[in-house]
């Protein structure tokens, strides 16, 4: 069905007046692609505010927890390829978590107390987070606390790489047994890992050989590249008093230089043109990355029983708050549009990222939408959700 133009320009004034004016946002860049073509395309506000740099269509960002989704699809080239199975236990590309535990009690400092798990971690554990891993920043009890102490899943701690943080996860407990709960997780990580591990080449080679290289996403990557910089947008947090604080000058961020820990959970930076090729690429299947009936499986929910993240969820990641929620393998999927209260369509799915950012992709409609931004955290404010109402109500 077409999209109402009038409609989609409300978009514009309604991201002035509510985040850019109160400088709840530095900026926004928004993208709607309806078929393939761009349908509205809207750039305004700060890439930097104390220089007074606007934001611009070729500005640079960090998309964080958007790197999911490609790197999910990197390693289900290589399942597509026969290279592994999704039920494949991850010690057998691991050998090291061949005997992980389950945590019962304890400390870092004190020792662990912990148990068998029900049964092996399996590869598709990992893809849609259901493998007992954590984040540092869950803040839920002993097991995300070592996580913190460690470093492990820290972007920007520059002692960390990727094979250092797989050797400490051998020696933490899981936070439960496999498959029993949905947990936002440091499991993607690992599963560039795996890709690095199963390919027999760095992480990073892989995504440019196999998926920057071919989609043509010459902006993106593990840092900005070189001569580059001048395009990195800084990234800003939400002073308590209202306004914004610079959380990560561009001039002196970590992401200008290439990092120790190549993390496929959360390293990315990129553009939205880049980012749109991909997600484009998914959408049409052209260029091919995976066949269609692999992004079928991908975007199906495979949380067990079928649930919501809301029922399963022991996170406290605000992604998984909504109910008529899903998860696939590497993407959130809705499954009942009536329980989400916002307009859309089952079997639509999407990401974001921890500086606000966000896509979705809706088969249905044959739409794919972008919105970029720098602010920390992503569930600051309720944009995401507002958007995706602005943009459904143009849909004739």
């Amino acid at each position: 069905m077409p999209l109402n133009h009038e409609r989609l320009t409300a978009i514009e004034g309604f991201l002035k007046s509510s985040y850019l004016e109160p400088a709840r946002l530095p900026g926004t860049l928004v993208r709607v692609l309806h078929r393939g073509e761009t349908v509205y395309s809207n750039v305004q506000g700060h890439a930097d505010i104390a220089s007074g740099r606007p934001l611009a269509d070729d500005t640079i960002f960090r998309i964080y927890s958007m790197t999911k989704p490609i790197t999910s699809i990197a390693l289900m080239m290589l399942v597509e390829e026969g290279k592994l199975q999704l039920d494949d236990p991850v010690h057998r590309y691991i050998p090291s978590w061949k005997h992980l535990q389950v945590y019962e009690g304890g400390t870092l400092k004190t020792g662990w107390k912990t148990g068998a798990p029900a049964r092996p971690m399996l590869v598709i554990d990992l893809l849609r987070h259901t493998a007992g891993l954590t984040y540092g920043f869950q803040l839920n009890g002993n097991v995300d606390a070592a996580y913190r102490q460690l470093g492990i899943g820290e972007i920007e701690k520059g002692d960390m790489t990727l094979e250092r943080m797989i050797d400490l996860l051998a020696d933490v407990p899981l936070e439960f047994s496999p498959g029993d709960w949905w947990n936002y997780s440091v499991a993607t990580d690992v599963v560039g890992w795996l890709v690095q591990v199963i390919a027999g080449e760095p992480f990073e080679q892989f995504l440019e050989r196999r998926i920057f290289r071919p989609l043509g996403m010459v902006d993106t990557g593990f840092h900005v590249r070189e001569g580059q910089s001048h395009r990195l947008a800084t990234c800003y947090q939400p002073n308590p008093k209202g306004g914004l604080d610079v959380q990560d000058q561009a001039e002196t961020s970590s992401f200008l230089e290439a990092p120790n820990f190549i993390s496929g959970g959360g390293g990315l930076v990129s553009t939205a043109d880049d980012y749109l090729k991909f997600a484009e690429a998914l959408r049409t299947g052209k260029p091919r990355l995976v066949g269609r009936k692999t992004l079928e499986l991908m975007t199906a929910n495979h949380l067990p029983g079928g649930k919501d993240l809301p029922q399963l969820s022991r996170s406290a990641f605000s992604e998984a708050a909504y109910e008529g929620v899903g998860f696939g393998l590497g993407f959130a999927t809705t499954t009942g549009i009536h329980k989400t209260m916002v307009a859309g369509n089952n079997g639509d799915y999407f990401w974001g990222g921890a500086a606000s950012t966000f896509f979705w992709v809706d088969p249905a409609e044959e739409m794919t939408v972008l919105f970029l931004t720098q602010l920390i955290p992503s569930s600051t404010w309720p944009v995401r959700r507002q958007l995706r109402t602005l943009v459904y109500s143009a849909v004739e």
